[in-house]
């Protein structure tokens, strides 16, 4: 019989249970927080690999990736075109809102939504969400209120961690891993 390597507690499972949407911020989570500046004034971003993968097997598993960002970029838009991800607002300072018109959008609630971020303006998505998730070098307020702290920091796996505890969650984790295996 298949055994994965992944595990997360029983108690934290069951708060993930029937989540069909993953909010996520970008800068701190998706990156690492800093702003890389060329000499032209571009900014420049770095995404982690595992990152990636995570929110197209979120997609695969039917959960719906929503980014929800402070801050607007070609490098990130590029990044979330490449990643197939299809909802997302740029710019936006406030939160919540946003993330109220995305659950509208999809006919769900914030019962049924999950969200990782590392600092204040996040606070409004993570303590309405089913599940609030903050990378380990998030603003200690976020820690404090997160019902799971991922060991990862942001834009070092802490989104790829937050997708693979929904995927176990969903019960589609051990399934995607063995067909990534064949």
């Amino acid at each position: 019989m298949f055994k994965p390597a992944l595990s997360f507690p029983p108690e934290l499972l069951l708060l993930a249970q029937g989540v069909q949407v993953a909010f996520f911020d970008v800068d701190g989570v998706l990156t690492d927080g800093g702003l890389y500046l060329s000499e032209h004034g571009e900014t420049l971003k770095r995404f982690h690999i595992l990152d990636g993968l995570g929110l197209k097997l979120l997609s695969q598993a039917g959960i719906t990736p929503v980014v929800i960002t402070g801050r607007d970029s070609a490098p990130l838009r590029l990044r979330l075109q490449a990643l197939g991800v299809q909802h997302a607002y740029f710019g936006t300072e406030d939160k919540r809102p946003a993330a109220e018109q995305a659950l509208n959008k999809l006919g769900l609630s914030w019962a049924q939504a999950a969200a990782i971020g590392d600092d204040w303006p996040d606070l409004p998505v993570l303590t309405r969400s089913a599940l609030a998730v903050a990378p380990a070098n998030a603003h200690t307020e976020l820690r404090a209120r997160a019902h799971y702290v991922t060991h990862g920091r942001g834009g070092e796996g802490a989104a790829r961690e937050f997708c693979d505890l929904l995927l176990v969650a969903s019960g589609r984790y051990a399934q995607l891993l063995q067909e990534a295996m064949r």
